[in-house]
C-alpha cells in the first residue's frame, strides 16, 4: 500500500511546543511597559502566528512611540529566560514524533516562522531536537516569513520531496495560509478554539489529540 504522505513538515510554536502562552505573556509585559496595556488573550489573538517586528507599526500606532531595536532585545532577552524555565512539549507530540520519524524514514521537519535560536533552544529543552537535527527551517531566514510559502518550500526541497507530498501541520491561519499557498496538504491542530479559522485558512482537516498523527503514513 503506497503511503499517504512522503514527509511531515511541523511548525513549531503550538504544534510540537506548547510556547504560545509563555511568548504572548512576556510580550504582553513589554508592551505595558512602553504604554500598551492589554490582555494576555488579547495579545494573543493579535501576535500568535506573526513576528513581533512584523507587528512595528501596530506596536508604534499603539505606543505612540517609536520601535526600538533595544525594546525589542530586551523583550526576547525575557522571552527565552521564560521559554527555558517554563517550556513544556505539547502534549501528545513525543509520541507522534517518534511514529513519524521511523515511519518516514527521518523525512521530517521544522518550518517556523520563528528565529533559529529560538527553535533550536525549544526543541532541545523538551528533547525533541534529535528528531530534527539538521532539519530545521527558520522563515525568518528565507526571502519571505509565512503567510508565504517560503519556508515550506525550503524544507520540503532539502528533503527532497516534492510539496504535494508533504503533509504540514499548523495551529495558526497564518501557518495554514503558508502551507496551502506552498501546496501541500495542511492538517490543523486546534486546541484553543482555532478550528473555524483554520478551516477558513485552507486546512483539510482538524484535529485536536497528537495521537491522530500515529494513524501516519
Amino acid at each position: 500500500m503506497s503511503r499517504a504522505f512522503d514527509a511531515v513538515l511541523f511548525d513549531c510554536d503550538g504544534v510540537l511546543v506548547d510556547s504560545e502562552f509563555i511568548t504572548c505573556g512576556a510580550l504582553r509585559d513589554c508592551l505595558a511597559d512602553i504604554g500598551w496595556e492589554m490582555s494576555l488573550a488579547s495579545c494573543m489573538a493579535q501576535f500568535v502566528g506573526h513576528t513581533v517586528r512584523s507587528q512595528q507599526a501596530l506596536i508604534e500606532a499603539q505606543t505612540g512611540q517609536p520601535f526600538r531595536e533595544e525594546w525589542l532585545e530586551g523583550f526576547l532577552r525575557l522571552r527565552n529566560e521564560r521559554l527555558a524555565q517554563s517550556l513544556e512539549a505539547v502534549p501528545g507530540i513525543l509520541g507522534a514524533v517518534t511514529h513519524l520519524h521511523q515511519a518516514l524514514a527521518g523525512q521530517i521537519a521544522v518550518a517556523s516562522g520563528a528565529d533559529r535560536f529560538k527553535i533550536e533552544m525549544m526543541l532541545g529543552k523538551v528533547g525533541l531536537r534529535p528528531f530534527f537535527e539538521g532539519r530545521m527551517f527558520s522563515g525568518q531566514e528565507t526571502p519571505r516569513n509565512k503567510p508565504h510559502p517560503d519556508v515550506y518550500l525550503a524544507a520540503a526541497a532539502h528533503l527532497g520531496v516534492p510539496i504535494e507530498r508533504c503533509l504540514v501541520i499548523e495551529d495558526t491561519p497564518v501557518g495554514a495560509q503558508a502551507g496551502v499557498a506552498a501546496g501541500a496538504t495542511v492538517w490543523g491542530y486546534a486546541v484553543h478554539g482555532q478550528a473555524a479559522s483554520l478551516q477558513a485558512a485552507g486546512v483539510q482537516r482538524v484535529f485536536d489529540d497528537m495521537q491522530a498523527l500515529s494513524a501516519i503514513p
